[in-house]
């Protein structure tokens, strides 16, 4: 507090620092953003002063905190830019050459940032000019070096005629210069200049500098061209990148295993860069041979034998191992450039064995990287996909969590893609094919639980919420579901058990199965709803809530809506206090006048509350509940325009749930009818197909009513004859039109009967 005093801070910088004591001062000079929003004026006037006497014989530290000061004032504007360059400018610019480099490239990084406020007029005078003798020979090599930096940050300032007159000199001055780590410099500074100048400059001034300090005697400068040449690539022309950089680029791979390894991992990196830039300038035998390059650095380092003791290496060669294996890092992080470098329709003949190796590298980096890459190759590859599905299952299995958490991130559309072949409009499921997809994707889960690494878990869990979409209703009860119920029931982390919980409901939305649709519910409710531990009920209400979000208000009414309401008498205050926050949602699923009883025992259930409720916490959260509860606006059941797009949505969500109940009652009607005439088989396959035609419709439905594919919700149906506990307004019984809330009930009932009687007289060739 006394540091940002102005009379404190005025004395402690003047005196503490000449002692050669530089906390108390360093504390004020990191205080000086404070003092300058303020009192600008004062700080100005009584503090800046003894700051720049501090900082002649200031130390490292003060001088680094002064840095980050200065800069954060201009940031944060506390004074005009004038005023800025008045006050702060050559207390910046003296420091520039500070012994230290960490010092040096501190108020260098200030400067670079004040140059872009600064008007041309005072870059000129207070930086340009004294720049030429900065960059001159007698000087250090220290102080052109920075010279270098603030010219390529110069150039954006100026236009393009006073760039020629005044800036090009001394480039072209400073990468001839006699030290190579200034010319270095200066060539990764042309970058920055070639935007500055624009197309006819660079071609006549900027490409010339670099084609020469392409053959520099110095490995780095020769380094710094390449890569300049490369990220320059898109202004030049045909001409100039076939007749000029072409050789340039040749001549650098070919000579890449001879220099050292650092050139490789610069080569390696670049490589997506050069396909797309020369891409339609190399010749056939010029693209083979290009491409043999890159496979060659794919496996650079992997021929040697493996097993060695690492102890017993030379350090020398443990640090070539690792820039091998940077490099083939680098190498599938440019895979899906590679291949539209060769066309997607020859990767098999190709690519493909140098994916091969990529996924099943012995290094965890160069996995993980092409995990991250699969998606994008999948995409490339399209119809072709089919080719990598091994691979996904190799990576699937990889013994490294980190490469399964690259890989999951974007399952469910790798997923999507294999399951389509690439063809979004193919309703034969793709994966049916490839058998280990279930063993690999259970087993990945299960690494996953056993690690330490919850969070992988979690997104895990809520990727797989997408396998409706690519596996069958009985796989994902057999294998999935009944492992999210265990998560949500044993885990310990509550972001995991959340994530199985939503995905649950997912599941469930989408079984077709009745029996198993019972199952799941009765589980939910006894289990967890009624079970006996707190931490399993808070859980269950976890669940009701995400079943409010998925599925249709009248579903959750029926099966979920009393079981919920009745932990107002829960005995632990948590699952009360947990409740009451959850009321409004429970609230809003009710519609009246159908739910007016549900809406009676609801108020009732508050009462109770208000009234009995001992725990203070929970009391105080009943009441602003009771608030909250009473400003909420019912939904009727008639038309109501506040409620349009609300209702609207929970209308398509209940006539999915109804529309697959229905159809779900057709299979069965098909099927009898199929067995009296055809073997199982055929029948079997039939319905199959006409399952899958159900999904694309529902799921053409979801997008229309705002339900996106990429969220996996889907329908579910349930029958009106159930064992399970009906506390609804009525809307699942599908015999009861008047009661369903669907007007069109009954018409698609006749037409499915229709539908079948049809059926029927094809086989009987009475049709």
């Amino acid at each position: 507090k006394d540091c940002t005093d102005l009379h404190f801070a005025a004395y402690h910088t003047a005196t503490v620092a000449h002692a050669g004591q530089d906390i108390q001062g360093t504390s004020v000079i990191a205080n000086l953003p404070l003092l300058m929003r303020q009192n600008p004026a004062e700080t100005l006037r009584r503090v800046l002063p003894k700051v720049r006497d501090a900082l002649r014989v200031a130390g490292v530290e003060m001088q680094l905190t002064a840095a980050v000061s200065f800069l954060t004032i201009l940031q944060e504007e506390s004074v005009s830019v004038h005023t800025y360059a008045h006050s702060f400018l050559q207390v910046i610019l003296l420091h520039l050459e500070h012994r230290d480099a960490g010092v040096s490239n501190a108020w260098l990084e200030t400067l670079l940032s004040v140059i872009e406020v600064l008007p041309k007029d005072t870059l000129r005078h207070e930086i340009l000019n004294p720049l030429v003798s900065k960059a001159q020979l007698s000087q250090t090599v220290q102080s052109r070096l920075v010279s270098c930096k603030i010219l390529g940050k110069l150039t954006n300032k100026f236009d393009a005629l006073a760039i020629k007159r005044e800036i090009l000199p001394l480039v072209k001055s400073l990468c001839q210069d006699v030290e190579y780590e200034v010319r270095s410099c200066m060539c990764r500074q042309l970058e920055n200049i070639a935007q500055g100048i624009g197309t006819e400059l660079t071609k006549s001034v900027v490409l010339p500098e670099l084609i020469e300090l392409s053959r520099d005697e110095g490995s780095s400068v020769r380094l710094a061209a390449f890569e300049t040449l490369v990220n320059l690539l898109d202004i030049f022309d045909t001409d100039d990148r076939s007749q000029t950089i072409l050789p340039v680029v040749k001549s650098f791979c070919e000579k890449s295993f001879k220099a050292d390894e650092s050139i490789l991992i610069s080569l390696s990196f670049h490589l997506g860069k050069l396909c797309h830039g020369l891409y339609g300038i190399f010749t056939p035998d010029q693209h083979l041979r290009f491409l043999e390059f890159y496979k060659k650095l794919c496996t650079l380092g992997l021929q040697q034998e493996n097993g060695h003791n690492e102890n017993q290496i030379p350090p020398q060669i443990l640090e070539q191992e690792k820039k091998y294996v940077l490099v083939r890092k680098n190498c599938a992080y440019n895979f899906p450039a590679m291949i539209v470098f060769v066309d997607p329709k020859n990767f098999h003949m190709e690519l493909y064995s140098t994916f091969f190796c990529l996924c099943h590298d012995p290094e965890v980096p160069v996995r993980y990287t092409i995990a991250i890459c699969f998606y994008e190759v999948s995409k490339l590859l399209n119809s072709g996909v089919y080719l990598i599905h091994k691979e996904l299952i190799t990576l699937l299995q990889d013994e490294s969590l980190e490469v399964l958490d690259a890989l999951i991130d974007h399952l469910p559309e790798i997923l999507e893609l294999m399951s389509t072949g690439g063809e979004s409009s193919v309703q034969e499921n793709k994966l049916s094919s490839l058998p280990d997809l279930v063993p690999a994707l259970t087993a990945a889960e299960q690494r996953a639980a056993a690690s330490l690494k919850w969070r992988t878990h979690e997104k895990l869990l809520q990727k797989y919420a997408c396998l409706p979409q690519v596996i069958s209703s009985d796989q994902i009860y057999y294998r999935f579901l009944q492992r999210m119920f265990t998560i949500m029931m044993t885990n310990n982390v509550l972001p995991v058990q959340k994530a199985a919980s939503r995905t649950l409901c997912i599941f469930l939305r989408y079984n077709r199965k009745q029996e198993q649709r019972h199952e799941v519910i009765q589980k939910l409710i006894e289990q967890l709803g009624q079970g006996k531990s707190y931490w399993n009920r808070l859980r269950f209400l976890d669940t009701c809530e995400f079943i409010i979000e998925i599925f249709s208000k009248s579903f959750f009414c029926k099966y979920f809506f009393l079981p919920a309401i009745e932990l107002t008498h829960d005995p632990v205050a948590n699952v009360r206090m947990k409740l009451c926050y959850l009321l409004p949602k429970v609230k809003s699923t009710l519609k009246i006048p159908a739910d007016k009883h549900l809406l009676q025992q609801l108020e009732m259930c508050v009462r109770k509350l208000l009234c009995q409720e001992k725990d203070k916490d929970v009391l105080a959260i009943v009441k602003r509940t009771v608030l909250e509860l009473d400003r909420m606006e019912m939904s009727m059941d008639a038309f109501q325009k506040k409620f349009y797009e609300k209702d609207l949505l929970d209308q398509e969500k209940e006539r999915e749930e109804l529309l697959l109940l229905e159809m779900v009652c057709f299979h069965m009607h098909t099927h009898l009818l199929f067995s009296d005439h055809l073997p199982f088989g055929p029948a079997d396959k039939i319905i199959n197909r006409e399952e899958s035609a159900l999904v694309n419709l529902l799921e053409g439905s979801h997008l229309s009513s705002g339900l996106h594919l990429a969220d996996c919700i889907a329908p579910s149906s349930f029958s009106s004859n159930t064992s399970l506990p009906s506390t609804s307004r009525g809307t699942g019984n599908s015999a009861d039109p008047k009661s369903s809330g669907s007007k069109d009930t009954q018409p698609r009932k006749a037409t499915l009967k229709k539908l079948i009687v049809n059926r029927k007289n094809n086989i009987d060739g009475t049709g």
